[in-house]
């Protein structure tokens, strides 16, 4: 951390000093909005980390007990671990002790300091364009996918390597760079080491009972809700939460939250058999063939037979490279 300013109820983040009293809750549970300057000016940073008008984004976290402390320095050592234009950079923080109102007891509070995305996330543009029965153009499936894809393989790419844990369209964010869209993948409370050897079946109901907490249920990868008491855990899991993302960014909803939707029964057998059902078209579907068989190959429910991130990534960019028409405009940002 780099010297000490910037007021926030009582708080001091390292690096910036509040330049207004305008102190909001955004749509984000949690998270606040501020306008603030950088202290350390020579300093310089790429672009990317930075708030273009002077706004960020601060994440209030109240710590109450030793596993809470744990998350918060987990979500803070990862954003840190990781730099890549892709993913939400970490530009400051602070953690700092608060009075408890009813027992007198000390507490802590975390601040964290984002770069502030306005546009909001490709959730929140994705429930827009459903109730307009809009889709996104499949050039910018494909492009915001590989967006995302990239962010993970950086995590992947680590060593030892890191899984996200949490990937859905809810975490990743949107903005405009220089006219087009950039998908930006947040919130790393959910990450760790990737690989784990499972030997017992009190390891296995220990990473069920993790990833239940940790995990979005409907991107949540089958060996993480039916865990073999005999088995390696590897960053494939990151995958599947791509399969479903790139299903969402189709058609709205992970494949398996529809699957509910049209038949009722279990989240947790759905995900587990791996069945897919793809919506029926009167006209023209939206999107190829290979599109659907992209989404297919990362849905296999047996770890092994899926692909590496990095073979999803050659294969989509194919697919993009082959795709007709005009390339990406401003104005398809829903």
């Amino acid at each position: 951390m780099i010297g000490l300013v910037c007021h926030i109820s009582g708080a001091k983040l390292p690096s910036y000093r509040v330049t207004s009293t305008l102190i909001k809750e955004s749509n984000w549970p949690r998270v606040a909005l501020l306008e603030c300057s950088r202290v350390d000016k020579e300093e310089k940073r790429e672009s990317h980390s930075h708030s273009h008008d002077g706004f960020y984004a601060v994440k209030k976290v109240l710590i109450q007990t030793d596993e809470q402390m744990q998350l918060v320095k987990q979500e803070i050592e990862s954003s840190k671990r990781f730099k890549h234009p892709n993913l939400l950079p970490l530009l400051d923080y602070t953690i700092f002790n608060i009075k408890g109102t009813q027992d007198g007891q000390w507490k802590k509070e975390a601040y964290l300091l984002f770069p502030l995305h306005k546009d909001g996330t490709i959730h929140d543009h994705l429930q827009r364009m459903q109730t307009r029965k809009e889709h996104y153009p499949p050039k910018t499936v494909l492009r915001l996918f590989l967006q995302i894809c990239k962010a993970v393989s950086e995590m992947h790419k680590s060593d030892p390597p890191y899984a996200h844990n949490d990937v859905k369209p809810g975490n990743v964010l949107l903005s405009r760079k220089h006219g087009a869209l950039m998908a930006v993948l947040m919130d790393f409370g959910s990450t760790r080491v990737a690989r784990w050897k499972i030997r017992s079946r009190s390891e296995a109901l220990a990473l069920q009972e993790w990833a239940a907490e940790h995990c979005s249920a409907p991107y949540r990868a089958p060996e993480l809700w039916d865990c073999p008491s005999d088995c390696d855990i590897d960053e494939r899991t990151d995958v599947w939460s791509l399969g479903c993302t790139l299903f969402a960014l189709m058609y709205y909803l992970s494949p398996f939250e529809r699957s509910l939707g049209e038949s009722g029964g279990s989240l947790a057998l759905a995900v587990i058999s791996g069945k897919v059902l793809w919506p029926s078209f009167s006209g023209d579907p939206p999107y190829p063939e290979t599109f659907h068989s992209l989404v297919s190959w990362m849905l296999k429910p047996t770890p092994q037979l899926r692909p590496y991130v990095g073979d999803v990534i050659l294969h989509a960019e194919k697919l993009l490279a082959n795709l007709p028409g005009r390339e990406l405009d401003d104005h398809e940002m829903a």
